[in-house]
């Protein structure tokens, strides 16, 4: 059974930093495309980050030039790096595979950015 377990969320101030890790397991993600979504109250989830399975990254304008995806793929984990948060960013954030799987969604992590 595949689970994507988030964590590292928290209350962050504005212009602070925060690193977010997804942990999976039950299935091996090295070959896959993942990403990070957030979905803030009254909005829907979107994609907000990704790596290809060869490195290369993806950024939503809104965080581009913040944040920084990463994988390790000997860990079966990837990681959002977030320098310089704005009240905007905060929400609950996910990872999945790019392009998701609704039965990969996991609780994720919720981040609050204080100003």
């Amino acid at each position: 059974q595949v689970q994507l377990v988030e964590s590292g969320g928290g209350l962050v101030q504005a212009g602070g930093s925060l690193r977010l890790s997804c942990a999976a397991s039950g299935r091996t993600f090295s070959s896959y495309a993942m990403g990070w979504y957030r979905q803030a109250p009254g909005k829907e989830r979107e994609l907000v980050a990704a790596v290809s399975s060869g490195g290369y990254t993806y950024y939503a304008d809104a965080v581009k030039g913040r944040f920084t995806i990463s994988r390790d793929n000997a860990k079966n984990t990837i990681y959002l790096q977030m320098n310089n948060p704005k009240p905007e960013d905060a929400a609950v954030y996910y990872c999945n595979t790019n392009p998701a799987v609704r039965t990969y969604w996991g609780q994720g992590t919720q981040v609050t950015v204080s100003s």
